[in-house]
C-alpha cells in the first residue's frame, strides 16, 4: 500500500507544477485522498462488505468533494487534479496514467443492474474540466476530452473530442495534430472559442462570400461585353461578417 502511495505522490509531483513538496501533496491534494480512500472502499466491495464500501466512499465524498463508486476500477498513477465535483460510476474503468480535472462525470445511460453502464478510459486519457462521458464505450489510449464536452460514443486512440455533442478530431496527420492540440483545453474555452463545427461553418461562410464576389465580377464583365443576364428578385445582401459573429 505504501509503495502505491509513494508512486502516486511522485506522479503528482511530476505532473503538477504547483506541487512544491511530497508533504504538501500528501496533506493537501484531495485527488490523492480520494484515490487512497477508494482503494479502501474497493477492498470492502471486493470482499462483499457492500455497506462498508459505500459508507467509506460516502465519507470520502464528504472530505474531498469527489464521488467514486466503490465498484469502479482505477489503475495506477491516475491524477485527479483539483477534483471537486468529479463523479465516477460503478462500472467505470480508468486505465493507468489518466488525468481527470474537476467537474468531470463518468456516467451511465442504462438502468440495467449488473450490466456495464459506464465508460472505460484506456491508458493516458485526459479529460478536461466539466466534461461528461456517458455510456459503456471506450475512450482510446492517449485520447483527450476537451472542457465541457459531452461524449456519448467511442473515442479512437489519440483523438480529441470537443463540443456538445462531442465531435472527434482524429490524430492522423501533423496538421490535425496541431489542430487537436489547439482545440483541446483542460479548463475552459479554447484560444479562438472554436470547435470543429464552428471552424467548418466559418470556412463555408468565407467560401460563400468569395463566390458571391466572383459572381458579381463575372456579371459586371458580361454586362460590359453587352451580354445582359436575367435579373433575379432582389434579396437581402449576404453579410459574411454578421454570419461569422453568429457562429462564434
Amino acid at each position: 500500500m505504501f509503495s502505491r502511495l509513494r508512486e502516486d505522490i511522485a506522479n503528482i509531483m511530476a505532473r503538477d507544477p504547483a506541487a512544491r513538496s511530497a508533504w504538501e501533496v500528501l496533506t493537501c491534494y484531495p485527488g490523492l485522498h480520494a484515490i487512497v480512500m477508494h482503494r479502501w472502499a474497493k477492498w470492502f466491495w471486493t470482499y462483499d462488505f457492500k455497506w462498508m464500501a459505500r459508507f467509506t466512499s460516502h465519507i470520502a465524498r464528504g472530505l474531498t468533494g469527489i464521488e467514486i463508486h466503490p465498484g469502479a476500477t482505477i489503475g495506477r498513477r491516475v491524477f485527479i487534479d483539483h477534483g471537486f465535483g468529479v463523479v465516477i460510476g460503478e462500472t467505470a474503468v480508468i486505465g493507468d496514467e489518466c488525468t481527470i480535472y474537476q467537474g468531470v462525470t463518468l456516467g451511465g445511460t442504462s438502468l440495467s443492474k449488473g450490466a456495464k453502464r459506464h465508460p472505460t478510459l484506456a491508458k493516458g486519457v485526459i479529460i478536461g474540466a466539466g466534461a461528461k462521458v456517458l455510456g459503456s464505450f471506450t475512450v482510446g489510449e492517449g485520447a483527450k476530452i476537451g472542457s465541457n464536452a459531452v461524449v456519448v460514443k467511442e473515442v479512437p486512440a489519440g483523438a480529441t473530442a470537443v463540443g456538445n455533442p462531442a465531435r472527434i478530431i482524429l490524430k492522423d496527420t501533423n496538421v490535425r495534430d496541431e489542430t487537436a492540440a489547439r482545440i483541446f483545453a483542460a479548463y475552459g474555452v479554447t484560444p479562438d472559442r472554436d470547435d470543429p463545427l464552428s471552424i467548418a461553418l466559418h470556412g463555408l461562410i468565407d467560401n460563400a462570400a468569395t463566390q458571391e464576389h466572383q459572381i458579381e465580377k463575372i456579371l459586371a464583365a458580361l454586362k460590359h461585353s453587352g451580354i445582359i443576364c436575367e435579373t433575379l428578385v432582389s434579396t437581402e445582401k449576404f453579410d459574411p461578417d454578421q454570419l461569422n459573429k453568429l457562429v462564434e
